[in-house]
């Protein structure tokens, strides 16, 4: 018989037991129904994360094609070293082709595939593989490419039809455009950047930022851009930009010498550059040595003035190496008719071998040199008078 506790006993006189409770296996079989959908929930988690990564991996390593040119526009960047493969798992990724292997096997074969080069290309979304294969080795694929040649100035330059020849600042802004939904940078938000951003956070070398400082905002940067070619990501802040074309610019002036080419040189790292910058507006490389010579005999004492057109044209923006007497009577800080000593900046890009013809010019005691032959060759002089029968015979020869 149970009593008022709902204890109750058995027949063999067992100690009694609890009556069960309704309420506690209901609890009980609650937490074991949300266990298991817990479990079940995971399991399709797992699952689902497992087949996402199965489906990713067998896009690498499958066969899965695209049909068609694609759509739309995507921006791909190649890296140094990448193999046809790695290329093709980029695009993978980019979703630009379905699986490596339509990309490989459309390469299969084309030689020029081996010449895909570093960089940024502007592909499509879900081409097929030989789509995707003859797009990236296209012309117009490649984009953000920018090359720098020596002599180069940041401003833009006149040209002999009126118009205007793009400086690198120009070219760089240009370099950020890529399709037809780009986010451009202009040219004017370009050179902002260039004259007012802290000159050590763009990534000037310590040993340039001092001087730098010094020069009128649209000259500071000016000559600290190597020549070479450089990779601009399409869409790109100009702070960006600069930094990253300045910091590799800062390890091929390292790679060129400086700052330690200038010790024993009596110039400073900044000098030597800004000299070097002057042999290569002035001559062809032949000549860079002599007339690098013929520009530190002029420092020397008892110095002369350094009389060079190239420096009074700088600040007009003509890349003519002829000036007018007006010009050559014009007051300024780049007047070497007027001024001794060096300008207050490089006055273009320089290259590795006019920075070596500064650092070690070959030995002499030229003082005067001009362009004497149509080929842009120099003739140089120790005396007035010598320079002045290298001007006659190159008028002679119609060298300008």
């Amino acid at each position: 018989m149970s009593d008022d506790l709902g204890l109750f006993a058995d027949d063999a006189g067992e100690a009694p037991r609890r009556a069960p409770d309704p309420e506690r296996f209901r609890r009980r079989k609650r937490r074991r129904v949300v266990t298991a959908l817990a479990g079940l929930f995971v399991l399709v988690l797992v699952s689902g994360g497992v087949v996402y990564g199965v489906s990713q991996i067998m896009r690498i390593i499958g066969y899965d094609d695209f049909d068609g040119a694609g759509t739309g526009e995507v921006v791909v960047e190649i890296k140094a070293g990448d193999t046809v493969r790695g290329v093709g798992s980029t695009l993978v990724q980019q979703g630009v082709v379905a699986s490596t292997k339509a990309f490989t096997k459309a390469a299969e074969g084309n030689r020029d595939i081996q010449s895909i080069q570093p960089g940024f290309y502007l592909m499509r979304a879900r081409m097929s593989g030989q789509a995707a294969v003859a797009r990236i080795l296209s012309p117009e694929a490649k984009v953000g490419r920018v090359e720098i040649r020596g002599g180069m100035r940041l401003d833009d330059q006149l040209a002999p039809d009126g118009g205007h020849t793009p400086g690198i600042l120009t070219k760089l802004a240009q370099a950020t455009c890529a399709g037809r939904n780009a986010q451009c940078v202009s040219p004017d938000q370009m050179r902002q950047v260039a004259e007012t951003a802290d000159l050590k956070s763009l990534g000037v070398p310590d040993w340039a930022v001092a001087d730098a400082s010094r020069a009128e905002p649209a000259r500071r940067l000016e000559g600290l851009i190597m020549p070479g070619v450089y990779d601009v990501k399409p869409g790109e802040t100009a702070e960006n930009v600069l930094h990253d074309v300045l910091t590799r610019s800062a390890a091929q002036l390292e790679v060129a010498g400086l700052p330690q080419a200038a010790d024993g040189t009596g110039h400073s790292p900044y000098e030597l550059l800004t000299l070097a910058s002057l042999v290569q507006s002035e001559a062809i490389e032949k000549d860079f040595p002599r007339v690098a010579r013929v520009i530190d005999n002029r420092l020397k004492p008892p110095a002369m003035r350094l009389g060079l057109d190239s420096t009074i044209n700088y600040p007009l923006d003509k890349p003519s190496l002829l000036t007018k007497p007006e010009d050559r009577q014009r007051p300024g800080p780049y007047n070497t008719y007027q001024n001794y000593g060096l300008p207050p900046t490089p006055i273009s890009s320089v290259s590795r071998a006019a920075i070596n013809a500064a650092e070690k010019p070959t030995a002499g005691d030229w003082k005067y040199f001009v362009k004497c032959y149509p080929d842009g060759t120099s003739c140089f002089a120790t005396t007035p008078q010598e320079h002045e029968q290298y001007i006659k015979e190159a008028q002679q020869r119609g060298a300008f």
